[in-house]
């Protein structure tokens, strides 16, 4: 039973939008054909997961292939603006195993200036599949997929405290241990424990590690700073995106990324709120639950608290694109409108994919983009967290994006042969 100390992980920030933990449909009907495909794309893939809910094999749902000429929305988009996006992923597939280590090698030879040929070189590399939902009785509802977005924040704060920023911002502690089992017990190969170890009488054990409202009542983590921030609310979304990036005071900026998590679930208090009907459905976006608090100030921990898990984060250097946002799961920049958060259990990282849905001005959104990153709150093959970028404005569409939407993933054409 392999045991060792966690360490930081590329896996970005993912347990996303606060509201998408709700109920979610999950298909589970298998086609030989397709299963076979994808269970051969997962393992040249090689997905990791940072997070301890995330390892389990694949459980393929219904795909269905189309042709291009049925992707609507498909010959309309701007793939220049892809692009980026899809050659920052190939860094890393490039190093793994067929059939997407060719498919990288011969897009190098594909101008990036050159839409058409962009254009071409997807359509001879991949066929599109419709991710299906089987659950669903109705066959106009069948492909109608859950999305919702995330974003890198931007705060105020500083290395160290005053009477302004007071909020620590943590690194991972270095006790905490990940436990895989499945050397040992295949069937708990979906599970990865973290905890820490501690000394009785019978020899050492490993036990569950302390929860939020544990650590931060208990002062444990006292030494870990890595710098302060205002708003204890912030600092809480800013764990909820899992990146982001601190404005100090003399204008320089530390860039924050996923580096540990303290082993429990991840609880959505936008659904606590709910629940306790202190706010409806459509109210519990991220700026309805900025204002409940500042609406209950007395009540601010109580809410907090209802999340057990606790995101750790490492500095990282600043990029030398200033498009690129933060990491994601892949350990590559995401970009900005062209980068998803899927469940890798159902979806394999790496592959892109034909996203239609609705944004929150109302505007129809028809484009490429790219697996590049996992959430914790991201269950089920009908559900994509779409990147909306950095700072304000995109936290603000991020925080208001809840559609409904189609998943085409584009799986590559030697191996669907």
């Amino acid at each position: 039973m392999p045991i060792s100390t966690a360490k930081a992980t590329p896996a970005s920030r993912k347990i996303s939008h606060m509201m998408s933990s709700f109920p979610l449909l999950a298909a589970r009907y298998f086609k030989v054909r397709v299963r076979a495909l994808l269970a051969s794309i997962f393992l040249v893939l090689g997905m990791t997961s940072g997070f301890a809910q995330s390892r389990s094999e694949p459980s393929l749902s219904g795909f269905t292939p189309i042709s291009f000429a049925e992707l609507e929305g498909w010959s309309q988009d701007g793939l220049l603006q892809a692009w980026p996006a899809w050659q920052r992923g190939c860094k890393v597939l490039m190093a793994r195993s067929e059939p997407m280590a060719s498919i990288c090698q011969r897009s190098l030879f594909v101008s990036q200036d050159d839409e058409a040929a962009i254009r071409s070189f997807f359509e001879s590399e991949f066929v599109p599949h419709r991710v299906r939902d089987s659950k669903v009785k109705e066959a106009r509802d069948a492909h109608s997929n859950l999305v919702t977005g995330y974003y890198e924040p931007l705060l105020m704060g500083s290395r160290s405290p005053s009477s302004r920023f007071q909020i620590p911002v943590h690194r991972a502690p270095g006790d905490i241990v990940a436990v895989d089992l499945s050397s040992q017990y295949p069937e708990l190969r979906a599970m990865r424990l973290r905890g820490r170890l501690v000394k009785s009488p019978e020899g050492s054990k490993i036990e569950p590690y302390p929860s939020r409202s544990e650590l931060e009542r208990s002062g444990v983590l006292k030494g870990l700073e890595i710098a302060y921030l205002e708003d204890p609310v912030e600092a809480f979304f800013m764990e909820v995106q899992g990146s982001g990036k601190i404005q100090l005071p003399d204008g320089s900026l530390i860039r924050l990324g996923y580096a540990n998590q303290n082993g429990h679930p991840y609880r959505s208090i936008g659904a606590y709120l709910v629940e306790r009907k202190e706010l409806t459905l459509a109210q519990a976006s991220m700026q309805g639950i900025k204002n409940w608090v500042k609406a209950n100030p007395a009540r601010r921990d109580e809410l907090l608290h209802q999340n057990p898990s606790k995101i750790f984060f490492r500095e990282l250097p600043a990029p030398a694109d200033a498009s690129e946002g933060p990491l994601g799961a892949m350990g590559v920049p995401l970009t900005a409108g062209r980068s998803i958060a899927i469940d890798p259990s159902h979806l394999p990282l790496g592959l892109p994919v034909f996203l239609r849905t609705q944004l929150p001005s109302g505007a129809q959104l028809a484009r490429l983009v790219l697996a590049q990153d996992i959430g914790s709150a991201i269950r089920g093959a009908h559900r994509a967290d779409l990147f909306f970028g950095t700072g304000v404005a995109a936290g603000e569409d991020a925080g208001r994006m809840r559609s409904r939407g189609e998943l085409v993933v584009l799986l590559p054409r030697a191996s669907a042969r």
